[in-house]
């Protein structure tokens, strides 16, 4: 049942990202929304198949962005190493730790734009990247990236709650009916 959850959250942050956030005018430059997931994933999990999710994720992200194939894909697997290899050390429910990787996930996917960029052009283009949408990236990010993934949290505690409730109710009809 969680993996409907996690399916469910994917989908909703996908078509919020791609659909709903360029009609606003103040998201113009947005952070990439599937890192609340990839960030929530990577802190919650405990087992490496959860690669097979997050490789599954960046191939959707990269057959809808025009960014370069795989760029998503090594993200979110940088994304997700990072965490899995940080969250040993530190306490992984500390406000300061979501703070800190919010902003690593932001300049790791501007990281692979500006590698891609640089394989894909000479260094001289790369001397005129524009950093303000990354600036407002990691903005946008440092505000709405801790709180996502709070409410992700509170989304999947709830989400455990309701499936214990019907699975005890459901048990408790089957035990009625078989009486």
């Amino acid at each position: 049942m969680n993996v409907l959850f996690f399916i469910l959250v994917t989908l909703f942050l996908i078509v919020v990202q791609t659909v709903i956030f360029p009609f606003f005018l103040i998201f113009p430059q947005c952070f990439d929304l599937l890192i609340i997931d990839i960030l929530f994933l990577s802190l919650i999990s405990t087992h490496y198949s959860v690669i097979f999710a997050i490789i599954f994720i960046g191939l959707i992200m990269d057959s809808l962005s025009g960014a370069p194939f795989f760029h998503y894909i090594f993200s979110y697997l940088w994304i997700y190493i990072i965490v899995h290899l940080v969250k040993q050390l530190l306490f992984k429910k500390s406000a300061f730790f979501i703070l800190i990787l919010s902003v690593a996930s932001v300049l790791i996917q501007h990281g692979f734009l500006l590698f891609s960029a640089f394989v894909k052009h000479d260094s001289a283009n790369i001397l005129i990247f524009n950093l303000m949408p990354l600036a407002h990236q990691v903005f946008w990010g440092l505000i709405f990236i801790p709180i996502g993934v709070w409410l992700l949290g509170i989304f999947f505690e709830t989400w455990n709650n309701m499936i214990k409730y019907f699975q005890k109710r459901i048990a408790k009809n089957a035990e009625w009916y078989l009486d």
